[in-house]
């Protein structure tokens, strides 16, 4: 079983202990931790109900200190409930998908990228995302997500109040202006780090390994092996999450648009891998998509290309070939080797890396802290700093 070592946050030990406190003395801070959450979220859905006031997360409150660390706001930010946003506020509609994940103004295009690999899997997901959650009865304003940390599941609980700008979400939302678990989930990841503006650029593998708990690798595209292309649809195939860049040279460069309608320095997930027929051959095609929803491929196999009138309708249907505006889209995958420089693929278990070779997993965990005036500190040239080995 996880330890609660010395090592988790301070701000994950905080929630737990209020949510002990609530619980009652007979909860302890490990059944508050593991076990006995649904027990723990009761207790504090009933305190609130019994007080008739809603869930206030003192830990992440909704003030400056939650968005900003060192930026002063540029708009006059507005924390308010789904409740006071739209008349029916739903936590899912039509279950969790990639079209749920807009990129809002934050720089988290690489949180989002997981984000949307993240709804691929439905089992990963619904252990991210607890799906039990609604805004019918019994709604206390309390929600709650889990990521890996630190050799173990931890739960953040947060409260429901967003950041807003003239009665719309700032931040990530869902296509769907009634739907949050998005938007809350980016909250919660807010929560994890410190603040919404901690999420601004991050590897998107990192995300991926806090959603799963699997290992990360990174290929570079154009020295990846002969056979990249049957690594990636096996990682897909297996559930792994899979993300993919364009490099940069120099800062003025992020976020520029190539002429063919990519954009340099931003984090796309990929969706989908698949061959289809073609003139009397076989191609093969992958699918990106840009968290921002809007902008996308315009070469070859992109929605509007000539290439698809020379395919069967079947396989069109089979492909769900669409002209959307939605941010995903098809590429052949020569261009994408081409155009892209990075794949960063998360593995959830063992038997979806790269390769049929076998291979065997030895992991040892040591759990521990810096003590003050003993182990804390560094060499004896530096020993002010810590270091981790």
């Amino acid at each position: 079983m996880p330890a609660e070592g010395p090592l988790v946050p301070r701000l994950l030990r905080t929630s737990r202990r209020r949510a002990t406190e609530a619980a009652g003395p007979g909860t302890s801070r490990r059944q508050a931790a593991e076990g006995s959450l649904p027990a723990v979220l009761g207790a504090l859905k009933r305190q609130c109900q019994q007080k008739g006031t809603l869930f206030e997360d003192c830990d992440f409150p909704a003030n400056i200190s939650s968005l900003f660390y060192s930026e002063k706001p540029p708009i006059p930010f507005v924390w308010k409930r789904p409740r006071e946003i739209v008349k029916d506020p739903q936590f899912i509609v039509g279950g969790a998908t990639r079209t749920d994940i807009c990129q809002g103004d934050l720089g988290d295009c690489w949180l989002l990228a997981a984000i949307a690999s993240l709804t691929l899997n439905e089992k990963t997901l619904a252990r991210v995302v607890p799906q039990d959650q609604n805004f019918g009865p019994g709604y206390a304003g309390i929600f709650h997500f889990q990521f890996w940390q630190h050799n173990e599941w931890l739960d953040i609980v947060i409260d429901d109040r967003l950041p807003t700008f003239k009665d719309r979400l700032v931040f990530l939302h869902s296509a769907e202006h009634n739907e949050f678990w998005s938007a809350l989930l980016e909250k919660a990841y807010a929560k994890l780090n410190g603040s919404y503006e901690a999420l601004k650029g991050g590897s998107t593998l990192e995300a991926m390994e806090d959603f799963t708990g699997g290992v990360g690798e990174m290929y570079e595209v154009k020295k990846a092996p002969e056979n990249f292309y049957e690594i990636l649809g096996k990682a897909l195939e297996r559930g792994s999450m899979v993300g993919c860049s364009i490099d940069i040279s120099s800062a003025a460069e992020s976020e520029a648009r190539t002429p063919f309608g990519l954009i340099k320095g931003h984090a796309y997930s990929v969706t989908g891998i698949d061959e289809v027929s073609y003139r009397g051959r076989k191609v093969q095609l992958i699918r990106p998509r840009n968290p921002w929803g809007q902008v996308e491929w315009k070469g070859r196999w992109s929605d509007n290309s000539s290439e698809w009138q020379s395919v069967s309708p079947s396989e069109r249907k089979r492909l769900c070939q669409t002209v959307l505006d939605d941010g995903e889209f098809w590429m052949n995958f020569e261009d994408f080797k081409a155009h892209f420089d990075k794949v960063e693929i998360c593995n959830l278990t063992p038997d979806a890396l790269g390769d049929n070779a076998t291979k065997k997993w030895e992991v040892t965990v040591h759990q521990g802290s810096w003590v003050r005036g003993s182990t804390a500190g560094g060499c004896r040239n530096f020993l002010g700093e810590q270091r981790c080995l």
